[in-house]
């Protein structure tokens, strides 16, 4: 898939997203299963949310809430999660000390390192 047709797959999941129609956006899914691997779809889900939060913030909720997959949304979680770390461990905070991940990869922060994301955010 080149990079226009990925874009249009991104406008695609973003209308369903805003439209709220759950069909539309599972075979959209599942189509995108079918042409790229497990983390790009996680992509460009995530890509899809981001495009949605500047116009419509409750279609978002219901995306996360109704729409997107179990496994997809940890997929989301591990992606987010990975790229928080980075940027905290090149702000200066210590892994194992400031911040760490738990065996299921979720992010665990002490309070300065969760005050260091939510000032960004």
């Amino acid at each position: 898939m080149n990079s226009l047709e990925l874009d249009r797959e991104i406008g695609r999941m973003a209308t369903a997203m805003m439209t709220r129609n759950r069909q539309i956006g599972a075979a959209i899914i599942a189509h995108l299963r079918t042409e790229l691997t497990f983390e790009c779809v996680a992509g460009v889900l995530l890509v899809s949310l981001e495009r949605v939060l500047w116009f419509d913030t409750e279609s978002v909720m219901w995306a996360v809430e109704s729409l997107i997959p179990a496994d997809i949304m940890q997929e989301i979680q591990t992606l987010t999660a990975f790229t928080i770390y980075k940027q905290l461990v090149a702000k200066g905070f210590i892994p194992g000390q400031d911040l760490s991940v738990d065996s299921a990869g979720k992010l665990l922060l002490k309070e300065q390192a969760r005050l260091a994301v939510s000032i960004e955010v």
